[in-house]
């Protein structure tokens, strides 16, 4: 499967679609999931043009690999869920059809501010 350009998080990433952002660098965007399933839900995306995290893992520079990880973690501690600032969090990566990836762009959902609960039932 090749990257599809038009993809939601392609055009918030292109400025085309608003987000309510939270955390923005050189390598990730982190925003507020419109549909939250938690009490804090958000979603961050690496800037670069990867479709999941084994396409990821495939093709990111160790500088990106870094940069999305240190931006997981910096987004946590602003939104005071990591374990320095809360009471923990979770972090979740859809992988295809069979994960339940929905958007063709690797992104990470950490929810937090109250028990997240089974991870799968």
């Amino acid at each position: 499967m090749s990257y599809d350009n038009n993809n939601i998080f392609a055009k918030i990433l292109r400025g085309e679609i608003p987000c309510k952002k939270i955390y923005e660098d050189d390598y990730v965007l982190s925003f507020h999931d419109i549909n939250p399933q938690k009490k804090i839900h958000a979603l961050v995306i690496p800037k670069g043009k990867y479709i999941d995290l084994d396409d990821f893992s495939e093709k990111a520079s160790a500088d990106e690999m870094v940069g999305l990880l240190k931006g997981i973690n910096f987004v946590a501690k602003k939104l005071g869920i990591s374990v320095d600032t809360g009471k923990g969090y979770r972090a979740l990566a859809n992988i295809s059809e069979h994960g339940g990836q929905e958007v063709p762009h690797l992104h990470f959902h950490l929810f937090g501010g109250e028990r997240v609960g089974k991870m799968v039932e």
